[in-house]
């Protein structure tokens, strides 16, 4: 029996609900159809499925194809103007079985209603993710927050938690069929819990995974706020070993005047003093970034402010997207800057990004790890350490193994197993 083509764009949120909408496919005897799961977090993405969408239908002409995520909740229409595409859902319909029971010569081709209507979200038990050893559990949806420059909750709606018992039922499940590793991932996790009776937090969450599911070895978060990080999270973060060393931040920027304007809720020096306060109590974290180039109005000396974060922050990994206007968002009404300007920037941020990168690699050279292999090629073990470097180890096979950091290269460590 064929199963759908899967194609997913964005977060890896979108990676676990790609997952549910394949199960309703099949469920509903769509076993050959091609699903795509859509990004709107810039223009880019969405230009990105459009072209994704033709090719595949060019290639399998008589496969129905289903389109659903971000850039189908906010225009549906721009999809089901397609003649490639044979059905268009939005964010909560997507993930509904009775989306997937239709008739191709009778069918109502979208199906998208108000995201802002949706104010409960439910976990998703699933009992493994296709071609991957990693696991992804979705603990929150949504966001409360209005960035100037983000589209997302629009898409997304208003920020909703799955309920803690959920949450660690699907963590059982997935260790007991063999995951190793569990990311937590939402639209805004550090706001979980805010909308549950008692208002868990995040770090409460955390606490209670690593408490009731003893034999699960890494817990990793995706993308945190850092002005939303509380005690028991700090707590978790700077003494629980089974956390992973490795928090990715959702900055931005480097200059007040351009967060201020980006309506974000902390400042330069927030971000600076969050990451020293956590590398006081835990020296082996490694922090990760989302930063944007060319926002309105930025001048030479504000982009500078975000190029020398990376130093003053100690960042390693960036993520550098240059500003993309996004129609029904406050920035997108502003003056913009130029294009090229765009792009130099988001270059020159990326060459300081390398250079903290390859200094981190370096400094892992003859270190002694566990390493989490994700998969082989070629007799070689691929997969990321504790920090979240890519890492090659010969001979080694999927699971959690010690290894010897040997080299490091541009493309990430290359290791050796200890026996």
């Amino acid at each position: 029996m064929t199963e759908p083509q899967l194609i997913t764009f964005g977060c890896r949120l979108n990676t676990v609900e790609s997952e549910v909408m394949a199960a309703r496919a099949v469920d509903a005897g769509l076993n050959d159809a091609i699903i795509f799961n859509t990004c709107a977090v810039t223009n880019e993405a969405v230009r990105q499925a459009r072209q994704a969408i033709r090719k595949a239908h060019r290639a399998s002409p008589n496969t129905p194809v289903i389109v659903g995520g971000c850039a189908a909740q906010l225009t549906p229409e721009q999809f089901a103007d397609m003649p490639e595409v044979s059905l268009v859902l939005g964010n909560e319909e997507k993930l509904q079985a009775s989306s997937y029971n239709f008739d191709l010569g009778d069918i109502e081709k979208v199906r998208v209603n108000d995201i802002d209507a949706v104010h409960e979200t439910a976990g998703h038990l699933i009992e493994g993710f296709a071609d991957r050893s990693r696991a992804f559990v979705q603990i929150q949806n949504g966001c409360d927050h209005r960035c100037t420059f983000c589209i997302i909750p629009f898409a997304r709606g208003p920020s909703r938690s799955v309920p803690m018992g959920g949450v660690i039922e699907q963590i059982k499940v997935l260790v007991g069929n063999g995951y190793e590793e569990v990311v937590l991932t939402g639209v805004d996790i550090t706001a979980y819990g805010e909308d549950l009776p008692g208002k868990p937090s995040l770090g409460t969450l955390c606490q209670k995974i690593l408490s009731m599911v003893p034999d699960l070895p890494r817990l990793r978060l995706s993308s945190i706020d850092s002005v939303e990080v509380d005690e028991p999270l700090f707590e978790a973060i700077a003494g629980e070993p089974r956390l992973m060393p490795h928090l990715h931040l959702s900055l931005q920027a480097g200059d007040n005047m351009i967060l201020k304007r980006m309506k974000r809720r902390h400042l330069r020096e927030d971000s600076i003093e969050f990451c020293s306060r956590v590398r006081a109590a835990r020296p082996d974290v490694v922090f990760g970034a989302d930063l944007i180039t060319g926002f309105p109005t930025e001048t030479d000396e504000m982009f500078e402010n975000t190029v020398k974060l990376v130093e003053d922050a100690g960042l390693t990994f960036l993520h550098v997207f240059p500003f993309s206007a996004r129609p029904g968002t406050p920035a997108a009404k502003m003056a913009q800057l130029p294009g090229d300007i765009r792009r130099a920037r988001a270059a020159i941020l990326r060459m300081a990004g390398d250079k903290a990168r390859h200094e981190f690699l370096q400094s892992q050279v003859g270190q002694t790890m566990s390493v989490l292999v994700e998969k082989t090629k070629d007799g070689t073990g691929i997969g990321h350490t504790p920090h979240f470097a890519p890492i090659q180890v010969v001979d080694a096979q999927p699971g959690i193994v010690d290894t010897l950091v040997t080299e490091a290269s541009a493309k990430g460590l290359a290791g050796q197993l200890i026996a």
